[in-house]
C-alpha cells in the first residue's frame, strides 16, 4: 500500500540506467505515493540524483535552481551528433592539445556565456522535445543561450593522452556535453563527452547519497524513513520568513502577513515562512509582506 511520506532522498545513480527509471526504483523501495526528482541524469552519466517525496516535490523548482558541480571526460579529436559516446564519432583532428593550450582556453569557459545545446536534448521545440526531433531525422538547430560557468578546472591529468578530465560549477541550463564540444572546437581538435559524474546539485551533495543497490534494503525498514532528508532541505537557497503560530494559520488560508524579518527583499522576490524550522508555505515578498503561493500541508 503506498503512503503518504515527504523529504529528499539523494541517490547515487549508477551508468546504465535513467533517472525516470531510478525514481521509480526508490518509490517502490520506499512505498510513496508521490515523487520526483529535481535534474535528469542520462542514462550515460552517473551521481548525484536528488529525489523529492510528497511535499517536497513543491520545492523542486528551487532545488534545480542552484549551481551544480560534474566532472567529466573528454575524448580528443572527435565530435558525435550526440555530443556523447552514444553516436557516431566523426574525426576532426589527428593532434591533442598540449597542457598550455588547454589552459590558454579555460578563461573564455569562465562567467556568464554563450551556449548552444546539444541536439540530443529535452529542451522543447514547438511542443517536441529536441531529442524527439534529432532520432526522427529531423536534427534542430539550436540556438545559444546564456549560462553561468562558475568554475571550469581542468584536473590536468595526462595519463590518457586522448582525454581531458574537468570539474565544472555551472548554474541553471548549463550542459556538459555542449561544454565538451566547445572546448573541442576552441582547441580546434573537436571532442565529444565520454565519462560524466553529477558531484552536487544545489544543497545536495554526493557524500549523502546511497547506492541503488541500497534501495532493496530501505523496503520494509522501519528505519528506512530516517535516511529521508527534511522538506525544507530543497529551499536552502532561498530566504527563510520565521513566523508565529497564529502568522502560520493565516498564511495557510492564503492570507498574507508581516515580513518585517526580511526588508531586504523587494516584491516579488521568492522566500518561504517557516514554523519552528517546518515549512509553512512558499511564497513572494508583496509590499513588505509575505504573500503564500503554495501552501505545504505536512500532518
Amino acid at each position: 500500500m503506498k503512503r503518504e511520506i515527504h523529504g529528499w532522498l539523494l541517490l547515487d545513480k549508477p551508468v546504465g540506467i535513467g533517472s525516470t527509471q531510478a525514481l521509480g526504483k526508490a518509490r517502490w523501495a520506499l512505498k510513496a505515493k508521490k515523487a520526483g526528482h529535481a535534474g535528469t541524469l542520462d542514462p550515460l552519466a552517473s551521481g548525484l540524483l536528488a529525489l523529492a517525496f510528497g511535499e517536497a516535490t513543491k520545492t523542486i523548482p528551487f532545488a534545480m535552481g542552484g549551481l551544480k558541480t560534474y566532472r567529466f571526460a573528454a575524448r580528443w579529436g572527435f565530435e558525435t551528433d550526440t555530443d556523447d559516446s552514444e553516436g557516431e564519432p566523426r574525426l576532426i583532428s589527428g593532434s591533442r592539445p598540449s597542457a598550455e593550450e588547454i589552459r590558454a582556453v579555460l578563461p573564455g569557459f569562465h562567467g556568464e556565456i554563450q551556449q548552444k545545446p546539444p541536439a540530443y536534448s529535452a529542451i522543447r521545440i514547438d511542443g517536441e522535445r529536441a531529442y524527439d526531433l534529432a532520432r526522427a531525422g529531423e536534427a534542430p538547430e539550436m540556438a545559444a543561450r546564456p549560462i553561468w560557468i562558475e568554475a571550469l578546472t581542468w584536473l590536468e591529468d595526462q595519463s590518457t593522452p586522448d582525454l581531458g578530465r574537468f570539474e565544472m560549477t555551472c548554474g541553471k541550463g548549463g550542459y556538459v556535453r555542449s561544454m565538451a564540444r566547445d572546448l573541442g572546437r576552441a582547441l580546434g581538435c573537436g571532442a565529444y563527452v565520454t565519462e560524466l559524474r553529477r558531484l552536487s546539485a544545489g544543497p545536495f551533495a554526493l557524500d549523502r547519497a546511497i547506492s541503488l543497490e541500497s534501495l532493496d534494503a530501505l523496503r520494509d525498514n522501519p528505519h528506512a524513513l530516517t535516511r529521508l532528508l527534511p522538506v525544507s532541505t530543497g529551499l536552502d537557497d532561498i530566504p527563510v520568513l520565521a513566523v508565529t503560530e497564529a502568522e502560520a494559520a493565516h498564511v495557510r488560508q492564503g492570507r498574507a502577513v508581516p515580513a518585517a524579518g526580511v526588508l531586504s527583499l523587494h516584491d516579488g522576490d521568492k522566500l518561504w515562512a517557516s514554523l519552528a524550522g517546518e515549512p509553512v508555505a512558499i511564497g513572494h515578498m508583496k509590499e513588505g509582506r509575505f504573500q503564500p503561493d503554495r501552501v505545504f500541508n505536512l500532518a
